[in-house]
Formats: C-alpha cells, structure tokens, sequence
C-alpha cells in the first residue's frame, strides 16, 4: 500500500509562486546565481535562457527567480531534483512577466524619483554584513559598476510602480465582500476532522530485505530519541531536513491540515492521543517509520466568520491579484515576440 502521508503534488503546492510583487534585488538571490546548485546541477554562466522582444534573460536572471519560488534551496544545496522543472517553469514565465512588465513601464515613460531610487539603493546596501560583502557582489554580478546596480533597482522599481497601477489599486477586497462571499458559499467553510503536524519518516527501499529493514528500524529509532528532544516546530523542522526520507524535509516536515479520512488508521489513532506541540513515539506503517508532530486537531465543524475573516479577506483579494496579473501577462503578451531557449 502507497504511504498516504506524502503527496509530492501537495508538496508542489506549498512551494508554488505567490504572485507578491517584485521586490528590489535581495543578496541571497544574487548569491545563489553567483553560486553552483548541487541540487539541480546548475552553475549561472550567464547564457540565455529568454528573448523577450530582443532583451535577453539570461539563467542568472532564472535561479534567482527560482530561489525566490523555493526559499529552502540554500538549506538544501539547491533546488530537489523532483521539483526543479515545475520550478523551473514557473521562474521561466515570472522573469518573462516582469520584463513585459518593464517595457511596459518604459513605453508609457514611467520614472523614478532621484530621491526614491537613492532610498532603495541605500535600503539593499543595508541587507549586507560588511561593505566588501557588497563590493563582492557588484563585482561578481555588475563587473565593479555601481551604476548597472543601480539600474537593476530602478528596473525593480519601475515594475513595482506599474503593478502598483494595473494589479495592487484594483484588488482590494472589503469587510463585506468577504461576508457575502462566506454567506453564500457555507459549504466552503465546513470541514470534516482536521489535523495540521510536522513529519519525520525513514522510507526503507521498496524491496527492501534483511538488513535493510533492520537498518531502517535503527533508524527510526535514533530518530524518535532526537526528535523527543526538541522543543519547538522550528527545532523538529530543522531535525526533519536532515534525517527525514519523506518529500515533506524540504519544507521541514510541515504538513497543511488533512481530513482525518486522508490518513492512515495508525495515524489518526497516534494523533488523537497527542496534544499540541508533543511528539508521537514511531509508528511502523508496513516498512515506513513516521514520528508526527502534532501542531493542531479541529474536530467537524464549521468556522465561523470572525475566525476566518482575515484571512478570506486576504485569499479573495489573492485571488484578484492573480486574475488581474493574469489579465496583464495576457494583455502584454499578445503583440510581443517571445522566445524561450
């Protein structure tokens, strides 16, 4: 029987692209297309990876895309191989984006404020620990020149300016929108039992044997004794990167609530006996050890609307921003010569 636990499309799930807006340039992101990424195999050369209406996007341009997508990738020495096309593609098509996003800013001879560009300039500066860390980086990134620097920050921030325009002003959502979102969708807010924990398992091999097994239920075993020693979801995660065999270490070991139905028996059983925040002893489904984390247990309900206020509120105005992004990429795209390499 398939170990129900662990979904890789769940997973893909929690590390999909948010659609927040573009931010002016972060260290870490220059730093992992200046660095090898073990995990997919990738060194940024500097090659092009898009032409968009003659302007290049080179991979450099890709893996800092794909570093903001999964921001576990530096923990991991890179992006797991099991994710790294859907990464991959989603990076493709936001660096794309963004850069009919800027022409576009551009045609409508959209500026930046003096002051502003300065603001921002000095803000990314501050984001490194010493001044040869920044010098580091504009010499590996902008061949010594301040000046390319800051253009890429004026380019952020043209985009910005112009998704603050088309997408940010026209997505808000009020107090009664979502109230009458939620009075005429009551099935959406009723839930079977719920439970929302963390993971650490040992996945011996398929047709695993003798020694295998028996290496495996060691395992298990050093597992639960690190894991009954920690105290925090932070501390079990960070365990749960680097012992745990199940797909959910790269996002350490957190699972989204799941229906008590979706779960094995010995799960649900483990649990319900569990209080928030204690650790489960190892429980052996066929060959897989799981310890589990309990984080919350809702029981059959419906929640009601000052509960799940918020944070409709905040789900409906992201499903605006996504339809209205969508809208712009489509709009920008359709008299736009594209070639992806």
């Amino acid at each position: 029987m398939k170990h129900k636990l662990f979904s890789l499309a769940s997973l893909i799930l929690a590390v999909a692209p948010a659609g927040a807006l573009v931010s002016s340039p972060a260290p870490a992101a220059f730093a992992a297309a200046s660095a090898q990424v073990p995990g997919t195999q990738i060194v940024p050369s500097g090659k092009p990876v898009a032409r968009v209406n003659g302007s290049v996007l080179t991979d450099r341009d890709l893996v800092r895309e794909e570093y903001s997508i999964f921001p576990y990738a530096r923990q991991h020495n890179g992006i797991p191989k099991e994710l790294a096309p859907q990464i991959r593609d989603g990076a493709l098509k936001m660096i794309i984006f963004e850069e009919l996003v800027y022409q576009e800013a551009l045609r409508r001879k959209m500026t930046v404020p003096a002051a502003k560009l300065a603001r921002a300039e000095a803000d990314f500066r501050k984001q490194f620990a010493t001044p040869d860390e920044f010098n580091a980086l504009v010499q590996n990134e902008f061949h010594g020149s301040p000046s390319l620097l800051r253009e890429k920050i004026r380019r952020s921030l043209l985009i910005d300016a112009l998704l603050k325009i088309e997408v940010e002003s026209r997505c808000a959502v009020s107090l009664a929108e979502a109230k009458e979102f939620y009075d005429k969708n009551p099935a959406r807010f009723e839930h079977p039992e719920l439970f929302t924990f963390q993971t650490i398992s040992i996945l011996p091999p398929a047709d695993a044997k003798g020694e295998q097994l028996l290496e495996a239920r060691l395992r298990s075993e050093r597992a639960l004794r690190q894991a009954k020693l920690t105290k925090t979801s932070v501390e079990f995660g960070l365990l749960a990167e680097k012992i745990s065999d199940d797909d959910y270490r790269v996002v350490m070991g957190q699972h989204k609530p799941v229906p008590a139905g979706e779960l094995p028996p010995q799960v649900v059983k483990t649990l319900l006996a569990l209080h928030p925040g204690e650790v489960s002893d190892v429980i052996q489904i066929e060959h897989a050890y799981t310890i589990v984390r309990l984080q919350e247990h809702a029981p059959v309900g419906k929640t009601s609307f000052e509960n799940v206020k918020a944070q409709l509120e905040k789900d409906l105005q992201q499903n605006k921003r996504n339809r209205l992004r969508a809208a712009l990429d489509q709009k920008l795209r359709q008299n736009a010569k594209i070639e992806e390499m």
